[in-house]
């Protein structure tokens, strides 16, 4: 009774359609290649007979439907499209194997002429019953004559008709303009694929789009190999599918609850018990083939590590706040030992042609191969941002425009955070199968003079240096930058990156470590399915950044936001050695983490009041000395962090995640200040999380 009810649904929503659109007077059928000599007045017998000979004979019966006997009907509801591509949009039959072969043969079908309404190509949509067994007297529904005049019938049916118009979900989202949430570990999941020797990806401009990572890792069968056999509804949302999903044929949207929920406890401190909660809605969508949506608002609560909470306390905003949550936003107090941190994060993704996709929100970007970024990081707060991402030949071009604020007391004025805009664009190029070679560049500059955003920055294409120079070196902070990312084998890529804030040949020449000399560089590797495991993925990356870097001397033009870096969260002032594990098996994954580095840090006693490198946001004109600077001067500082989480996936479409992990962390100063001091953490934690964005506890 369902499937009849469905069956005279979706025929009614064809009629309704087809009224719209009559094949007499200015309208024409579609033409397969056999009817084109044929009379127009003749056209639609040709188009039924030639679609009917060709279902005929290419149709095959399923074994399972001989076998029991089966006498039916199949409903195939199907559309030819503007461009003269038959494409299905639903079958009604008893068995599956009947809907996967009605599906089969209508993709053999041939490329032909649309139909064309006053002359312009239109898409229409037909039904056509196959009855079992095969029988030659069938054919698509009649056309009925447009109405005239108004349908007070048709108006009344409005409501119910875009009711009757929908059409089960078809993860739709995997071939859409949509980001793939920026994860980590989601993106490692296909990493290896995209990374293969001879494709033409370009893999540092992150997040990717679904269509494109689709062409290397195709979602629905990858999802499919983890679906559980589920019948309810409940157990096919929990394990398999999105809470809430609506496709017609211009448009459909997916909602899903989102959850970070974390229990845990601090070796190091006094507190009972660490927490996290966050609830929140995730909305995603699309009108059209070539604009899509995406929009997620965060309530939550939490309690974290000590050190963690000391981080966040250090770098709060002007105004009374706590504190800023590393890599979420400002936080209030919750509580008496706890924070209260609402993030909202949206975006508009159009694409007009192939070259180009235009994406406008509020969020985060991140440029690199690595674990780490020196040119642009997600590890700040949630921003706006305008970016456009232009592909062709070899070449990938990504031009990015953010709102950045400055939050301290310092800068802000009548109670309002001062704002300062960052512009950057890198060039992707693939010179070979194997090498691909970037160009980074990028400029931030501050509403000084009422100047506001400068639409000088607006051309994609000019060098910033340029502009900074023509605008006055104090009105802009200009940073250029070079990667680099060797295909060794499938198996093995290198990639690395230099950052390059300001260049002195002369101090280089005469090796007296001058501070005008800031720059840094980043080299590291993936092994993909390690040793012959599938699965299993291993990196090992290095970063170093010299003092100064980042910072200016005017202290509103830093490379930050919102008191936190825009690149390399460690600022600068400091050598760092990564080691990452992967490992996925089904729905089961690992990852462990082991981070050594050595940092340097202001002693700011009263009595040393030095600037020493590793702040970007002090002015880098509180130096100590002009020569002689090196990594890790000041409170030369040990830092070791190793991070072991395991878990499983609950639901590979909201990638769901229940997972335990345990993080250590060793902090050793050679001074303990009232800032810095030894430290000695481990730190556990159970949780409950939609993964969707990154967190970053390793500081």
């Amino acid at each position: 009774m369902r499937r009849s009810i469905l069956c005279f649904l979706l025929l009614s929503f064809a009629i309704s359609v087809f009224a719209q659109e009559t094949f007499e007077g200015n309208n024409k059928y579609p033409v397969f290649q056999e009817c084109e000599s044929v009379d127009i007045n003749t056209l639609a017998d040709c188009f039924n007979e030639t679609l009917v000979d060709t279902v005929i004979s290419s149709f095959e019966v399923p074994t399972v439907v001989t076998e029991e006997n089966y006498v039916g009907k199949i409903v195939v509801l199907f559309e030819v499209t503007e461009e003269g591509v038959f494409k299905v949009l639903y079958v009604d039959a008893v068995y599956d194997e009947l809907k996967e072969e009605a599906k089969r043969v209508f993709g053999t079908f041939p490329k032909v002429k649309p139909a064309t309404s006053n002359g312009r190509p239109t898409y229409t949509q037909f039904t056509l019953p196959i009855t079992i067994p095969l029988d030659q007297n069938i054919r698509v529904s009649d056309i009925p004559e447009e109405p005239q005049g108004i349908d007070e019938e048709k108006i009344k049916g409005e409501y119910d008709a875009v009711n009757k118009a929908l059409v089960p979900y078809e993860n739709i989202e995997y071939t859409s303009q949509l980001n793939v949430p920026l994860s980590h570990s989601r993106y490692g999941l296909f990493d290896a694929q995209i990374n293969k020797v001879g494709t033409n990806s370009h893999t540092a401009s992150k997040p990717f789009l679904f269509s494109d990572v689709n062409n290397y890792y195709d979602f629905e069968i990858e999802n499919q190999k983890l679906a559980k056999a589920k019948s309810t509804w409940w157990g096919r949302k929990l394990w398999n599918e999105h809470m809430v999903t609506v496709q017609g044929k211009d448009y459909w949207f997916t909602l899903d609850p989102i959850a970070d929920l974390q229990l845990g406890k601090d070796s190091d401190s006094d507190i009972d018990y660490t927490y996290n909660n966050t609830r929140g809605l995730l909305v995603q969508g699309g009108l059209g083939k070539n604009f899509n949506f995406s929009a997620s608002v965060y309530e939550s609560q939490g309690r974290f590590a000590d050190y963690f909470n000391q981080y966040a306390e250090s770098i709060a905003p002007s105004g009374g706040n706590p504190a800023i949550i590393p890599g979420r936003g400002i936080a209030k107090r919750f509580k008496d030992d706890a924070y209260d941190y609402p993030v909202a994060e949206a975006y508009l993704s159009y694409t007009p042609s192939k070259f180009f996709n235009i994406q406008f929100g509020h969020g985060k970007n991140f440029i690199g191969d690595g674990y780490r970024s020196l040119f642009l990081s997600d590890v700040a707060s949630p921003h706006p941002f305008l970016k456009l991402n232009t592909k062709f030949w070899k070449i990938k071009y990504t031009n990015t425009w953010m709102w950045l604020r400055d939050v301290r007391p310092e800068v802000t004025e009548d109670g309002a955070f001062l704002t300062k805009y960052m512009a950057n664009h890198y060039l992707s190029w693939n010179v070979t199968k194997r090498l691909n070679l970037g160009f980074f560049e990028s400029v931030i500059w501050s509403d000084d003079n009422n100047r506001g955003f400068d639409f000088n920055y607006l051309n994609p294409i000019i060098f910033y240096r340029a502009i900074e120079f023509s605008t006055g070196s104090r009105a802009g902070n200009a940073i250029v930058g070079f990667s680099g990312k060797y295909k060794w084998s499938d198996s093995v890529n290198l990639y690395g990156q230099f950052i390059l804030d300001e260049f002195s040949l002369d101090d280089i020449k005469a090796g007296n470590q001058s501070w005008k000399n800031k720059f840094g560089f980043q080299i590291g590797a993936k092994y993909y399915n390690a040793f012959n495991v599938e699965g299993l993925m291993l990196q090992a990356e290095y970063n170093q950044v010299r003092p100064y870097t980042y910072s200016h001397n005017t202290i509103v033009l830093n490379y930050g936001h919102n008191n936190q870096s825009m690149a390399h969260l460690w600022g600068a002032n400091f050598r760092e050695f990564v080691g990452i594990a992967r490992y996925n098996k089904g729905r089961w994954f690992g990852n462990a983490k082991l981070i050594f580095g050595k940092r340097g840090f202001d002693f700011e006693d009263g009595v040393d009041n030095f600037n020493y490198g590793g702040n970007i946001y002090r002015s880098e004109d509180d130096r100590p000395g002009d020569t002689g600077i090196e990594i890790g001067q000041g409170n030369k500082t040990n830092v070791i962090i190793a991070d072991l989480q395991a878990g499983y996936l609950i639901n590979p479409s909201t990638n769901l995640k229940l997972f335990g992990n345990i993080t250590y962390r060793n902090f050793d100063p050679n001074t303990d200040t009232a800032k810095d001091f030894k430290q000695n953490t481990t730190w556990f934690n159970i949780g409950l999380r939609t993964d969707i964005f990154n967190w970053y506890n390793d500081f």
